[in-house]
């Protein structure tokens, strides 16, 4: 489990006590004013166990609200190419950014091919619409021939896409373990295009 999960985790469990916490602070001073009595206090066990309860679906994928083109809805509400800095995550030690969800798969599926001998660059992840303008006029319309999508249409702009720099044996592991982290190669004529799919 990574830093960020175990990050993730530990929050939850503040969350879930500090509303216990609140729940039975008002039931205590019901059952005091009803009947002098104190209600008994939560313990920090069984915010824990309600927790780890939890903890067994960490597996498998956290669904999304997907609007009808498989854009989360918390960032569609932005627009491609104009997520929000606090939107975004970096993706292990590098200066790639990804929407949250994507960055900490993506993340997790570096560290775990390097872990079994194979090693996965990175050479793009979100770019803004003005990158999106800029990577169109240097390198074409995909739609002409060239490598750039449309400006405010590219899956980079919703920073669920990265560009991976991958030898031989890399492209062999992202074809057969890529899916398993959320990401599939879906450009026919890029086979460093990996987009990230969540699950709606």
């Amino acid at each position: 489990m990574g830093i960020e999960a175990v990050n993730s985790r530990i929050a939850d469990i503040q969350s879930r006590m500090i509303a216990m916490q609140t729940q039975q602070a008002t039931a205590t001073k019901t059952a005091s004013a009803a009947s002098g009595t104190s209600a008994p206090a939560g313990s920090f066990a069984t915010a824990l166990a309600d927790a780890m309860g939890t903890q067994s679906s960490a597996g498998t994928a956290k669904s999304y609200a997907l609007n009808s083109k498989g854009i989360p809805t918390e960032l569609a509400g932005y627009g491609n190419g104009k997520i929000p800095a606090n939107a975004l995550e970096q993706v292990g030690n590098t200066n790639h950014k990804l929407w949250a969800p994507a960055a900490e798969s993506l993340t997790r599926m570096v560290s775990d091919a390097k872990a079994q001998g194979v090693t996965i660059g990175i050479t793009d992840s979100y770019r803004s619409f003005d990158e999106q303008v800029d990577v169109a006029r240097r390198k074409g319309l995909y739609s002409q021939g060239g490598l750039a999508a449309k400006p405010g249409t590219s899956e980079h702009g919703w920073g669920m896409a990265t560009d991976l720099d991958l030898n031989a044996k890399a492209t062999s592991w992202m074809k057969q373990h890529g899916a398993d982290y959320g990401f599939v190669n879906n450009v026919s004529r890029e086979p460093w295009h990996w987009a990230y799919k969540p699950a709606g």
